[in-house]
């Protein structure tokens, strides 16, 4: 497990600036992907092309056949998709990063900062990054996922018919542990769509939340100077109390402060 120790530390950085949806999606990553094949799937998988058993002799069918059966390894593969996967978040943690010390040397310079610790979660730059690396990994997630699909199915069949030139007739091959690597298919598929299911929930949860702020600020407000007591106009009476609200002496000018009055 020490070649993934820095995969982690790496995925680990992340939370400072992700939701709680995206530390659900960081502890399938390190749990359910990167430990499991990590301690278990090296041991299913190590032997493959060795055990891969052909009934014929002819020099080169063997290697022909487990390629034809077998065009990506299932255990490279999924090294190959924790690395994509792992990318998106590579590039938003070296932004992040590169944002961070700029807003921490820009404020030393105006003698603003009185410590080294910059809150940068809330920089509108660094979330718009962060947006966009969740657009990608969700993409990712889906692309792979599909792919898996496509190269393995959902099962592992323990016995491959294999036609095939050198092979000199139809040649009968069988794989090692099927059930056991059948297992590891479904297994990863599930957690490959729960990851996408994840992403795309974190993604329209940003986006939600930064609507509703967008919105919020966007709400007139309507400022009163002192403990003024609310009042109420009525149209179309003429008489207006001026010791209720002061600073609309003479009543209502225009149609705008009668429309907020009535509301």
């Amino acid at each position: 497990m020490g070649e993934w120790n820095f995969l982690s530390d790496l995925l680990e950085s992340i939370q400072a600036h992700a939701p709680m949806v995206g530390r659900i999606w960081l502890l399938l990553m390190l749990i359910f992907r990167i430990l499991i094949l990590g301690t278990v799937g090296g041991d299913i998988f190590e032997d493959e092309q060795e055990e891969f058993e052909c009934n014929t002799l002819q020099p080169g069918c063997k290697q022909v056949c487990y390629s034809k059966a077998f065009p990506i390894s299932p255990y490279r593969f999924w090294v190959f998709h924790i690395v994509i996967l792992s990318i998106p978040a590579l590039l938003f943690v070296v932004y992040a990063m590169h944002q961070s010390s700029k807003s921490v040397e820009k404020q030393e310079k105006i003698g603003l900062l009185q410590n080294k610790e910059t809150p940068t979660r809330g920089t509108p730059r660094i979330r718009k990054c962060y947006i966009v690396h969740v657009l990608i990994r969700l993409l990712a997630e889906v692309g792979l996922v599909v792919s898996q699909c496509a190269l393995y199915g959902f099962t592992i069949e323990p016995r491959f018919l294999c036609v095939s030139f050198p092979c000199p007739h139809t040649v009968d091959c069988f794989v090692s542990r099927p059930m056991e690597k059948t297992v590891f298919l479904i297994f990863y598929f599930v957690i490959g769509v729960i990851s996408a299911v994840i992403s795309l929930v974190e993604l329209l949860h940003i986006l939600l939340k930064i609507c509703c702020k967008r919105h919020m600020h966007s709400l007139p407000l309507l400022h009163t100077a002192g403990n003024v007591k609310p009042i109420t106009y009525h149209h179309p009476a003429t008489q207006w109390h001026k010791e209720e609200y002061p600073n609309l002496q003479g009543g209502p000018q225009s149609d705008t402060e009668l429309q907020i009055i009535q509301n």
